[in-house]
């Protein structure tokens, strides 16, 4: 099992995008011949304009986009999928739809997917890998990031049961540093289950998980669609928006949103953006949250797409 495990996750793109590439054909074809309709209403969730994002010098594929919170640097990997090496990059920003390519993240890459980062303030730079889930039963991974490498590699501490298929194949550190948002899914027979996101307190240098995520993500994590996947989270920096992807059976991912009125609150019922339409995943917030960069299937190709909203 811990073979399998680890070599899904090189390609999770069969949640990410092979097995979602069926639902997707099956939604089109189903929608083939229905009469027009009517212009559709605002977006509840308040966003709107979709604009496709521009990385000079980067041809390659761009997937699972996070924005440092002060905004100047845009991290990404490319393809997941068994044919690609997957590795975790960066750019400059230029302005808010173009980004300088700088290169592959130095200090994290190996033969194994890297993946998924993410960073708080302090420039603790997170991120998911299956390298030793073969030894450990354990996927996120930390260090320091400066100049476009990360230095002291480690296994984040206290978030991991450590058992052979649960397999957390996403996180999001917040903005403070203090709360690690992570996903954790039971795989079997080569893909996940389920999946439900969860998160852990900081407490000196290691993650304890909190008792009250449960509670807290209950609307998050409930879904009358048994095999419900709720991943990729990305909070606000005051912890009252969570964002996240969300695949139902039958169904292509989408983007939700889930806001609530204090830290210790649950989050409320999400709502989806329906302006961030089509094959979506992989939300990150800008630092004045008005922007939600993402990645989309388009044209067979993964691109980066920006949302605004007022």
């Amino acid at each position: 099992m811990p073979s399998e495990i680890a070599g899904f996750l090189k390609v999770f793109s069969a949640t990410r995008t092979c097995c979602l590439l069926l639902t997707v054909s099956l939604v089109c074809a189903c929608a083939v011949g229905q009469s027009p309709k009517s212009a559709a209403p605002a977006d509840p969730s308040g966003f709107s304009n979709p604009q496709r994002v521009t990385i000079r010098g980067y041809y390659d594929a761009a997937m699972e986009p996070f924005l440092s919170r002060d905004g100047k640097i845009l991290f990404f990997n490319n393809l997941n999928d068994p044919k690609v090496n997957t590795d975790l990059y960066w750019a400059e920003r230029v302005d808010d739809l173009t980004f300088q390519f700088k290169g592959e993240v130095g200090g994290v890459n190996t033969p194994a997917l890297e993946g998924v980062a993410s960073m708080d303030r302090d420039r603790i730079f997170y991120f998911v890998s299956p390298r030793s889930y073969d030894q450990t039963a354990s996927t996120l991974y930390r260090g320091h990031f400066a100049n476009g490498s990360v230095t002291g590699v480690e296994l984040v501490p206290g978030v991991s049961l450590a058992k052979p298929g649960i397999v957390n194949f996403d996180a999001e550190i917040s903005a403070d540093g203090n709360t690690l948002y992570f996903v954790e899914s039971q795989f079997e027979h080569g893909g996940p289950r389920w999946a439900h996101i969860l998160f852990a307190r900081r407490n000196g240098n290691v993650f304890v998980r909190s008792a009250d995520s449960e509670r807290i993500m209950k609307t998050i994590n409930t879904s009358t669609l048994p095999g419900t996947l709720n991943y990729a989270p990305a909070t606000s920096a005051s912890g009252l928006e969570i964002f996240f992807t969300r695949v139902d059976p039958g169904g292509p991912p989408a983007i939700y949103v889930s806001k609530r009125t204090d830290t210790s609150a649950p989050f409320g019922e999400p709502v989806k953006l329906e302006a961030a339409s089509g094959f979506v995943e992989g939300p990150t917030l800008s630092p004045d949250e008005k922007s939600l960069y993402y990645h989309k299937r388009e044209d067979g190709h993964f691109v980066l797409y920006r949302v605004t909203r007022p």
